[in-house]
C-alpha cells in the first residue's frame, strides 16, 4: 500500500526540537516535507550535540539530523524578495505551513495566515511556540526547560531536601511534538470532511500542562500542593533506581500490588519482608520506605544491573538497567525494533537516526537513506516540485535567495 500520509505536502519552517519532531513523524509517514533554512540564519539544533566523533560543526549534530530525516532541505532567505516570491509558491503547493518562531515574526516577514491564506485558501497553517500567540506572556521567547518551569514541572522534579532540579533538559520539547503532529492531522481531516483551512495556534506549556493533570486536580479539589519526592510514586512501592555493582551502575524497579512484591521479595531473598508487620501491606511499605529502599539497595549493590534486571523480570517484577546512549545502541529491545537507522551522510560517512518509534502493520514507516544537509534539496524543489527551469533558478541563485 501507499504510504499512509503520501498525498500531504508540509512547508516547514519549524526550527531548533519540538516543531521538527513533529513534521518528522509526519515525514515517516509519507508526508512530503520541503523544509526551509538559511546559513544566514542558524538553526540552533545544528549546534546541538552529540557531534559526529565528538567535534561541534553545522553538519554533525546529531540531534538536527534525527529530527530533519526525511525532509526536502532547503536555502531560501526569506527577507529576499526572490526568495518570498519562492515562498509563494510553496504556499500554493502545500497543504500545510508549520512555523515556530517566536509571535509576530512571520507576520513581520509577510508570511502570516492571512496574507499566506490569500494565496491559498484551503491552507492549514500552525504557529507553536512556548506560550501561544496572544496573551501577556506570549513574547517570551525560550526552549523548552523554560516553559517546563513556567508550566510548574521544575519545582517537582527532585528531592524534598534538595532544590528542585526539574525535568530532564527541554521537557516541553518531548511533550509537545506529539500535540502539534495531532493537531495537523485533525486539521487535514476537518478539510478533508469541509473543504476549509484553518489557523492552528498551539502552546507547548499548554500542551504539556496535561501532565501535571493529577497534581492541579489534587490542588483543586483537597488543597494539596504537590512536592518533590525523587523517585518515588504515589501508587507503587518501593519505586527507584537503585545502584548497582560498578562505576554508576543503576537498577530501576517499580513494584506495583501484591503479585511484583512477592516476587520482589523472593528475588532477593527475603521471603520473610511478605509477612513483616512493617512491610505486609501497601501503606506499611510506605510509612517504612525509607528502611525498605535500604533493603533492596543493599541487594542491588552487590549485583551486575543486566543480571539483576532480568532475575527480577523472571520473579515477574518491573525492573531494568538504566543505560547511557552506548548501551542504549547494542539494547536488544530496540534493536529487535528497528529503534536506530543508519544513513549515509554526504560529508561524514555514515549516521544514525531514530526509527519511527510506533509500527503501522498496513503501511509502515519508509525511513530515509541520506542525511539531512543545508540545500541538500534545493534543486529537486525548484525543478520538480515547481517546475522552474534553468533561467530562473539561475537568476534565483544569482540573486542571493538560496542560501
Amino acid at each position: 500500500m501507499t504510504q499512509a500520509l503520501a498525498d500531504v505536502r508540509i512547508l516547514d519552517f519549524m526550527w531548533v526540537m519540538a516543531g521538527p519532531a513533529a513534521t518528522r513523524m509526519l515525514a515517516d509517514y509519507g508526508a512530503e516535507i520541503v523544509r526551509v533554512e538559511s546559513t544566514r540564519h542558524i538553526d540552533t539544533a545544528r549546534t546541538l550535540a552529540p557531534f559526529w566523533q565528538g567535534a561541534p560543526g553545522l553538519e554533525r549534530s546529531g540531534i538536527f539530523q534525527n529530527l530533519n530525516a526525511g525532509k526536502r532541505m532547503t536555502t531560501l532567505d526569506l527577507r529576499n524578495p526572490e526568495g518570498r516570491a519562492v515562498v509563494l509558491d510553496l504556499v500554493r503547493w502545500a497543504d500545510v505551513v508549520t512555523e515556530s518562531f517566536a509571535p509576530g515574526r512571520m507576520r513581520a516577514l509577510g508570511l502570516d495566515y492571512e496574507t499566506l491564506r490569500a494565496v491559498n485558501p484551503r491552507l492549514v497553517m500552525v504557529s507553536t511556540c512556548l506560550m501561544g500567540q496572544t496573551g501577556p506572556r506570549a513574547s517570551f521567547a525560550g526552549y523548552g526547560n523554560l516553559a517546563a518551569a513556567i508550566s510548574g514541572f521544575s519545582n517537582l522534579g527532585g528531592w524534598a531536601d534538595r532544590p528542585p532540579a526539574g525535568p530532564f533538559s527541554a521537557y516541553t520539547d518531548y511533550v509537545s511534538p506529539r500535540f502539534i503532529a495531532l493537531a495537523i492531522l485533525a486539521a487535514l481531516d476537518h478539510r478533508r470532511r469541509t473543504g476549509t483551512g484553518q489557523f492552528i495556534d498551539l502552546s507547548q506549556a499548554e500542551c504539556s500542562l496535561h501532565f501535571l493533570g493529577p497534581a492541579l486536580l489534587d490542588y483543586v479539589v483537597n488543597g494539596r500542593i504537590a512536592g518533590r519526592v525523587g523517585n518515588r510514586d504515589r501508587d507503587a512501592v518501593p519505586h527507584g533506581v537503585f545502584p548497582a555493582a560498578g562505576s554508576d551502575r543503576w537498577l530501576a524497579i517499580a513494584v506495583h500490588g501484591e503479585r511484583h512484591w512477592i516476587g520482589l521479595c523472593t528475588a532477593i531473598g527475603q521471603q520473610r519482608l511478605t509477612s513483616h508487620p512493617d512491610f505486609h501491606t501497601p501503606e506499611a511499605r510506605r510509612r517504612n520506605e525509607d528502611v525498605l529502599e535500604a533493603i533492596v539497595a543493599d541487594w542491588t549493590a552487590m549485583q551486575g544491573a543486566e543480571a539483576a534486571a532480568a532475575l527480577l523480570q523472571e520473579h515477574g517484577v518491573p525492573a531494568y538497567a538504566v543505560q547511557n546512549s552506548p548501551e542504549l545502541l547494542r539494547d536488544p529491545q530496540l534493536l529487535a525494533r528497528g529503534h536506530f537507522h543508519h544513513v549515509r551522510h554526504p560529508e561524514y560517512g555514515e549516521t544514525t537516526i531514530e526509527g519511527s518509534r510506533f509500527v503501522l502493520s498496513r503501511t509502515p514507516a519508509a525511513l530515509p537513506d541520506v542525511a539531512p544537509t543545508f540545500g541538500a534539496d534545493n534543486e529537486y524543489v525548484l525543478r520538480e516540485l515547481l517546475g522552474y527551469d534553468d533561467e530562473r533558478i539561475t537568476a534565483l541563485a544569482a540573486s542571493g535567495a538560496l542560501v
